[in-house]
């Protein structure tokens, strides 16, 4: 759940999209402004956010949802707050640990082997020399 504390405006603004010609008088999108040092992340959901969020981030620390794929306010407002929910929770899932491979011994030979028979056809090419 996100606290109301961190969201600091939310503006209602005339939209696109679904609404007939109510679009044009009725301001139905909304837009979320949220400051993400309030939401409490730890260190690496907020680096997580930062990267998920993209262009919807500010450079002072405040992200940006729009929502107005529906016809009213109240139906936007609640899409915004799940998008904002749903992009926080994504944030916070931990990345799995990638652990270093190393080709084995064995492999390591079999392309030594590969490069020096290579080599020798591609020497068996050259120009023949009589000597």
């Amino acid at each position: 759940m996100i606290p109301e504390d961190a969201i600091v405006e939310e503006k209602f603004l005339a939209a696109t999209g679904p609404g007939g010609q109510n679009v044009n008088k009725v301001a139905t999108a909304v837009q979320l402004r949220v400051d993400v040092f309030r939401l409490g992340l730890p260190p690496y959901a907020y680096a997580q956010l930062k990267t998920l969020a993209g262009s919807k981030m500010t450079a002072a620390g405040e992200l940006l949802i729009t929502a107005r794929r529906f016809r009213t306010q109240d139906a936007n407002r609640e899409d915004a707050r799940a998008r904002l929910s749903e992009l926080v929770e994504k944030a916070k899932e931990r990345q799995a640990r990638r652990v270093k491979t190393k080709p084995s011994k064995a492999a390591k030979a079999r392309r030594v082997d590969d490069k020096k028979g290579r080599a020798t056809i591609k020497a068996g090419r050259g120009r023949v020399r009589i000597d």
